[in-house]
């Protein structure tokens, strides 16, 4: 997962992103840059440049905004790379939690790969046994055929897991940069002590990244707002010239300007009812994220007190009373006195209730991996 969060491609490119957006921050205040000119006024008749009182200066002008314009630029950038430093961690918890249920999937794939094989080595045994009982005349060839059935569908069930693990460590491979042909290894299991807390939703209002970049767009539009309305005041123009007459008098010069905005029916005006409808689309917007949260919040604690509840079904129920139930039902059919139907519905039940077991708690983890991208929970941000 660190991998993952420091080195995929998409998360690079946000990177960048955020660290063009703080580069403009500063310019986004500047003043504009300064005028340097040169002049030279002609008294008297144009064919007489030389005449007494003409003369040369050089010219310096600076542009000035009005007071605050500058601050309100930089807050309205600063906003914008809020922004982007949210959508940077919302990206690396979505890819977090992909990770963490690609990873979940796998171990249910490794987990099943182990109870068919175990199925295998069950099977073959069933496999002598109904053939004992078969030359002795006290079993069925439909039961030599429905065992070597048996044994085709695990193969195929086998096939099956293989070429879906590989599609998941695949992807697993994509998201941490790893090579696509390097090898993953068998999960043995999942992290144990799992917890969510009690007041997920409370927690998810508060802490979800994706509600943070809602939040962040908010302030972002309201400062393209206080910086519109004020691209409605005048600027200024403030300009300094020295130079001489022909007759060598020194010349001062200083220059006054007021920059109106007679056009800001067309120009500002346009610009701050826009920023005012980002403002609203921005509110709208953390509403919806902020319900859609809510709703999130419960599914997911629901799911949470299902997988454990069934979890534990499975582990105090359902795996052992099964295979007590194929340990009972083998051991009749061996010595002659059970039916090899129930032998195999007995045995299905056995395979189907482990496989149940750890995709029971493969859902566990996802929706804990869920619930911790919903609070912004453990992440481990460091660069590998």
């Amino acid at each position: 997962m660190r991998q993952a969060i420091g080195r995929y491609p998409s998360v690079i490119a946000l990177q960048r992103k955020l660290a063009a957006s703080r580069e403009e921050v500063q310019p986004a205040g500047s003043l504009p840059d300064p005028t340097i000119g040169a002049m030279y006024q002609s008294v008297g008749k144009p064919w007489g440049p030389m005449a007494p009182m003409s003369m040369g200066q050089i010219e310096y002008t600076q542009p000035l905004y009005y007071p605050g314009k500058r601050a309100a630029r930089r807050r309205a950038a600063s906003a914008e790379t809020r922004v982007r430093a949210a959508e940077l961690v919302d990206l690396q918890w979505s890819i977090a939690t992909e990770i963490r249920s690609t990873y979940a999937q796998v171990y249910a794939l490794d987990r099943e790969r182990e109870a068919v094989l175990a199925a295998r080595i069950l099977v073959r045994t069933l496999a002598g046994a109904v053939a004992g009982r078969y030359a002795t005349g006290q079993g069925q060839q439909e039961a030599v055929v429905k065992i070597d059935l048996e044994r085709y569908r695990l193969d195929e069930r086998l096939a099956d897991i293989q070429a879906e693990r590989v599609a998941l460590v695949a992807t697993l491979n994509r998201l941490a940069e790893r090579g696509q042909n390097e090898p993953f290894g068998v999960i043995q299991d999942l992290p144990d002590g799992l917890r969510v807390p009690s007041n997920l939703a409370e927690q998810a209002l508060a802490k979800s990244p994706s509600v943070a970049v809602r939040r962040a767009a908010i302030q972002a539009a309201r400062d393209r707002l206080d910086a519109a309305e004020l691209e409605t005041r005048p600027d200024f123009l403030l300009g300094l010239a020295a130079g001489s007459t022909v007759d060598a008098l020194p010349v001062f010069t200083a220059r006054f300007g007021v920059q109106l905005p007679v056009w800001k029916g067309d120009k500002q005006d346009p610009m701050v009812r826009s920023a005012r409808d980002q403002v609203d689309a921005a509110q709208a917007e953390m509403a919806a994220a902020e319900a859609e949260q809510r709703a999130s919040a419960q599914r997911l604690r629901a799911q949470w007190d299902r997988d454990n509840a069934q979890v534990a079904l499975y582990e105090q129920a359902i795996v052992p009373q099964t295979t007590e139930a194929l340990h009972a039902a083998t051991s009749a059919y061996t010595t002659g006195q059970g039916d090899f139907s129930n032998l195999i519905e007995d045995y299905r039940l056995w395979l189907d209730a482990r496989v149940s077991l750890a995709r029971r708690r493969a859902e566990r983890f996802m929706t804990w991996a869920e619930v911790q991208a919903l609070i912004a929970g453990t992440l481990d941000r460091r660069s590998p």
